[in-house]
């Protein structure tokens, strides 16, 4: 009930989902002018190279074989049939799920974290800062840095930079310089707006540091392409001409996106968006122009929001704790090409622990909300008497979000 590719199946090229799109995305406006944004405002954060991919309109990206490289450590990740699970919930569906946690660290992000640490690399910067809030995106970056000989500064959003010790550990392990944020008010909470302000101020002030962004951008969700694109190869190999639905949790898109952009083309193909009803973007929402962080330091982006200054509650999902979402995901929800929904933080939990006492491996707390949707959608096939095929992003390991399931295992999680 597993599928592999070879390595030389391995995907050569990014999707890119823009050509895809009803209309052409709206343009990232200066924080100070309004105006579109241009390379050279972007160049004081962010690579020439990253800049292209950000407003490319080509079809298909051609991965740098010094990426691909980094990538063979662990791709092409398995594609895997949850009979287990099936089986424990009585259902006619097929439920299939890309194995994205055997990378290093753990999770999706890394797909990313290598080409941004390559191509600061190739443009002479020797250092990079960024914001985590689980910890996932600043670990990734980390292993990332170390591999291409950066530096690298991650400021850890502090609800989770006290919830998951370990992640911090891990970050230092690969040689990330992890601080608490927001760094100047040592009673807040943070939040990834906060944490993004943090690394967005000293890269603007230092000449040989750019800032990394972990999800959101166009560039980012075109790195994390790998996945569906993968996943396509692997289905056929199942025997699956396609599947019925795609599932993906939802923070700012990155791993929704890796897994579901390259089957927007495939219109009979319907794609779910999974997110926490304690932040609400895409469900509860309003879609307009935002700034990307909590201080007005980043350009202002069209998407869904729930406005720059919104501090969630600090669940355990801190990788779904974002005030917006990335304008290809927001786009495609207003389109109706995708559709959304939230869970409270207490019925993903149940999915996660029913997950792991059928199927055995401990979710990250962020990919337990997928697989809440997953067993939804798969109790209603049973309901209906009818087959469906079900393909979700299994985006990560809870093995460093053990205090979460300790909270929920003994009554003391809350909404």
């Amino acid at each position: 009930m597993r599928w592999d590719l070879p390595e030389a199946d391995m995907p050569t090229t990014w999707f890119n989902v823009v050509p895809h799109l009803e209309g052409p995305l709206e343009p990232p406006l200066h924080p100070v002018t309004r105006e579109p944004v241009g390379p050279d405002d972007l160049a004081p954060l962010f690579p020439m190279a990253l800049i292209a991919q950000e407003v490319t309109g080509e079809p298909y990206v051609e991965i740098p074989g010094e990426v691909l490289d980094v990538l063979r450590l662990w791709r092409p990740t398995p594609l895997v049939r949850a009979t287990r699970l099936e089986a424990a919930l009585g259902t006619p569906a097929r439920i299939y799920y890309k194995d994205e946690s055997v990378s290093p660290p753990g999770s999706h992000k890394p797909n990313t974290a290598v080409p941004q640490a390559f191509y600061n690399k190739s443009e002479g910067i020797g250092r990079l800062t960024t914001e985590t809030g689980a910890g996932q995106w600043g670990s990734a970056l980390s292993f990332a840095s170390a591999l291409f000989g950066l530096e690298c500064k991650v400021y850890m959003v502090r609800a989770s930079y006290e919830q998951k010790p370990y992640r911090r550990v891990l970050m230092e392990t690969w040689g990330g310089n992890v601080v608490a944020s927001p760094i100047d008010d040592p009673g807040h909470p943070g939040s990834l707006g906060t944490a993004i302000s943090d690394a967005v101020r000293e890269a603007a002030s230092r000449a040989d540091t750019h800032y990394s962004l972990g999800s959101v951008l166009n560039h980012v969700l075109l790195h994390q392409t790998v996945i569906g694109q993968e996943a396509k190869a692997q289905l056929r190999l199942a025997g699956e001409e396609r599947p019925d639905l795609v599932v993906g949790c939802c923070g700012g898109g990155s791993n929704l996106g890796g897994i579901s952009l390259p089957f927007v083309p495939d219109r009979d193909v319907r794609l779910m968006a999974v997110e926490p009803t304690s932040c609400p973007t895409l469900t509860g929402g309003r879609f307009e122009y935002d700034f990307g962080d909590t201080a007005g330091f980043a350009p202002l982006l069209p998407m869904y929001t729930l406005g720059h200054d919104f501090v969630p509650p600090p669940i355990h999902a801190g990788g779904l704790r974002y005030h917006g979402d990335a304008p290809i995901i927001s786009a495609l929800v207003r389109s109706g090409r995708m559709e959304a929904l939230a869970y409270p933080q207490s019925k993903t939990f149940e999915a996660a622990v029913t997950w792991a006492r059928t199927q055995g491996t401990v979710p990250a707390p962020e990919t337990g909300h997928a697989i809440r949707a997953v067993i939804d959608e798969a109790l209603a096939a049973k309901e209906e008497g009818a087959e469906r095929v079900i393909l979700f992003n299994y985006s990560g390991h809870g093995l460093l979000d053990l205090s979460a399931y300790d909270s929920y295992l003994h009554g003391q999680l809350v909404d």
